[in-house]
């Protein structure tokens, strides 16, 4: 029997090597197919010359006036004229380039229809192709690769919608379709392929975003409940003990700090797994939130593990919790890749007979000999830097341990809470007392020579200073400053009375470690890189933050880099160094220099550069969606997720008659869940 879970080689003209290149372009069933949708439509509706403006693609109907004329030039060349008789008994010149096999469909007395760009000084149109009809006149436009083209694209979509369509079923249940106004699939599909108007394109095309955001949805509700149905670990912690560790805090906890802890503390004690996502911006206080969830888990007998990105940061975290509880009963220690031999062999009998009750560390912590005594808190840092498998596989090192994920990279509330559906999401949205707002100046190119003056001042008076560009070496393709050759330039200046260092993604992991902790250790007094030190350790003596060629980078991506310096009690400041070629970088350039708040710049850089760019599965976790934007289409979002969220949470709910196909289709695909990838 059909099923849209057939390959696409079930299709004439379809063998391995077009298998290959259809799945590069994301299409392996016939489902991928039919929902590969176009990216734009053009109008082939047919068009008075009258109403044209010049080099406009248009649609002309009319009758071939007199014999077409094909002539050869150059080499293998040639140009195909004719006259086209118009209903209102006007007649346009027609030229066809390179497509001599088009004089055997053209002859004198024939109706045409030919699609162009229109000459309006010439009244005149150079031909692209002939339609068969100006009817159901939107002609789609598909993402194509050099082996698949829009032609091929098009013959294989219709191929399979006439011989698939039988089969397409309602995915999403008749009250919803009924209440939000919605197509019936196969018609959706229909519309968003091959489009009567453009009416009916912007109906199919709402009916696919919805449907899009409510399979994504139904998928984190389903693993929201199933984490709620396991058996998670109860944490009965000791309050008294958690109270006096608190108390030793060198800082007073902030309001949103302390409504975090409550959060967090609520979920320890309950018998569910706790799966929460921790934001909150560059400098906030994440890390001693997580130390105090961490204690907890500590006081209630189980151990805690902190996984960290980066060899260096996970040796920071260690070296930072371990000043944290000195004077409490916790025994830190730090497990990564660079973890030498004999210590290794020492360690892990002490994890896993619980003699060690945290541990920091990277990667590491998830390897097979890597057992633990009884994990009860995991906590990750930087969660969109690791992939699902990885997080996973930390949750089965212990009877289903609790996990506190962190990120540095804001995503506005109402976004998060519908993006990471399957997560409960905390917010730090105030910064601790007393810490001194970093000052951001942009400048021009051409003003280098004056900031390199008041780089001199500063390292001067014994601060240190970053310098990021966006490229590693010179490129031929993009006219952007590199690291190398800034290194070079900034030796020249500051050498021998200041060292300069350079750090990049291209180094080993052992190099650039020790690169960093030189530059901790004030051995480098300016220290070149690329973005490798956008999640790096802290250096309290740099309070200089240079960046070249910022309009390349965006909003997030620039506040992270700007939270390198700012980390002591000295005054910072970060120069943007760029020359913006059109308005949306320059309104970045702006927007830098008058909000430090990481929340209202990620929720401007949303608004820019749009989700696409924003929140793609590299930075955030948030999916690529095929037709919907998450932030422009955020109403439509938020109604699938609550929708699928009455769904999933009806007791037996993939067994009743309305929710049978969607229930049968996301067991076929599950797969494609695609949570935090």
């Amino acid at each position: 029997m059909a099923s849209l879970n057939d390959s696409v080689d079930q299709l004439s003209g379809v063998g391995p090597k077009r298998v290959q290149a259809l799945k590069e372009l994301e299409i392996e069933n016939i489902n991928d197919l039919l929902t590969y949708f176009p990216f734009r439509y053009e109008d082939l509706q047919a068009k008075d010359p009258a109403e044209l403006s010049d080099q406009a693609k248009v649609t002309l109907k009319g009758t071939v006036a007199a014999e077409p004329v094909l002539t050869r030039f150059g080499y293998k060349k040639t140009r195909l004229n004719f006259r086209l008789l118009l209903d209102d008994h006007n007649i346009i010149p027609v030229t066809f380039f390179n497509q001599p096999w088009l004089r055997d469909q053209i002859e004198a007395g024939k109706s045409l229809v030919v699609y162009g760009r229109f000459d309006a000084k010439r009244q005149s149109l150079s031909g692209m192709k002939l339609l068969t009809s100006a009817n159901g006149a939107m002609g789609s436009i598909y993402p194509a690769n050099k082996e698949i083209r829009q032609a091929t694209i098009k013959k294989l979509v219709n191929q399979a919608y006439e011989a698939y369509s039988p089969v397409i079923v309602d995915l999403i249940p008749d009250k919803l379709r009924d209440q939000f106004r919605l197509l019936h699939r196969r018609e959706m599909i229909h519309d968003m392929h091959f489009p009567a108007d453009a009416n009916a394109a912007q109906a199919a095309r709402r009916t696919a975003k919805f449907e899009e955001f409510f399979l994504f949805e139904l998928r984190l509700q389903i693993v929201k409940q199933q984490d709620h149905t396991l058996n998670g670990q109860e944490l009965a912690y000791d309050l008294p003990r958690l109270k006096a560790f608190i108390g030793s805090l060198p800082y007073e906890l902030t309001g949103a700090q302390k409504k975090v802890v409550n959060e967090i503390c609520f979920d320890l004690k309950r018998p569910v797994h706790m799966n929460r996502l921790l934001q909150g911006d560059v400098g906030s206080g994440k890390t001693v939130v997580a130390a105090i969830a961490m204690y907890a888990a500590i006081t209630a007998g189980t151990q805690a593990v902190l996984m960290a990105p980066t060899e260096i940061l996970a040796e920071q975290h260690a070296n930072n919790l371990a000043k944290l509880f000195a004077d409490f009963p916790v025994n830190v220690a730090l497990l990564t890749g660079a973890t030498k031999p004999a210590a290794r062999k020492v360690l892990l009998p002490q994890i896993a007979n619980g003699e060690v009750n945290l541990v920091v560390g990277t990667h590491a912590l998830i390897q097979p000999e890597v057992h633990y005594h009884h994990l009860g808190l995991a906590v990750i840092d930087e969660q969109h830097r690791f992939g699902v498998n990885q997080r996973q596989a930390l949750r089965q090192k212990g009877a289903q341990p609790d996990v506190l994920a962190m990120t540095a990279t804001p995503i506005p509330r109402t976004l998060a809470i519908t993006a990471y559906g399957e997560m409960d999401v905390s917010v730090i949205n105030e910064l601790p007392a007393g810490r001194q707002p970093i000052q951001t100046t942009w400048i021009r190119s051409n003003q280098e020579p004056s900031m390199l003056t008041e780089v001199k001042a500063e390292l001067a008076a014994g601060s240190q200073a970053y310098v990021v560009t966006p490229l590693i070496e010179e490129s031929e393709a993009v006219d952007m400053k590199n690291a190398e050759a800034i290194y070079e330039r900034f030796k020249e200046q500051f050498d021998p009375q200041y060292k300069v260092g350079l750090l990049h993604g291209r180094m080993k992991n052992d190099e650039k470690n020790a690169i960093m902790a030189a530059f901790k250790a004030n051995e480098f007094q300016v220290l070149v890189a690329t973005t490798v030190i956008e999640v790096g350790v802290d250096v309290p003596n740099a309070t200089l933050m240079m960046i070249y060629d910022a309009d390349h980078f965006g909003l997030a991506q620039l506040h992270q880099l700007r939270g390198r310096v700012g980390r002591g009690k000295k005054a910072s400041r970060c120069i943007l160094i760029a020359d913006p070629k059109n308005q949306l970088a320059i309104e970045r350039m702006t927007t830098m220099t008058t909000t430090n708040d990481g929340f209202v710049l990620s929720q401007k850089d949303l608004e820019l550069r749009g989700a696409g760019d924003v929140l793609g599965k590299k930075q955030s976790g948030v999916p690529d969606f095929k037709v919907g934007d998450p932030v422009a289409d955020i109403n439509v979002l938020s109604a699938a997720q609550q929708a699928a969220k009455e769904i999933v949470t009806t007791p037996d709910w993939e067994n009743q008659d309305a929710n049978l196909p969607v229930a049968a289709f996301l067991s076929t695909t599950a797969h494609q869940v695609t949570t935090m990838d």
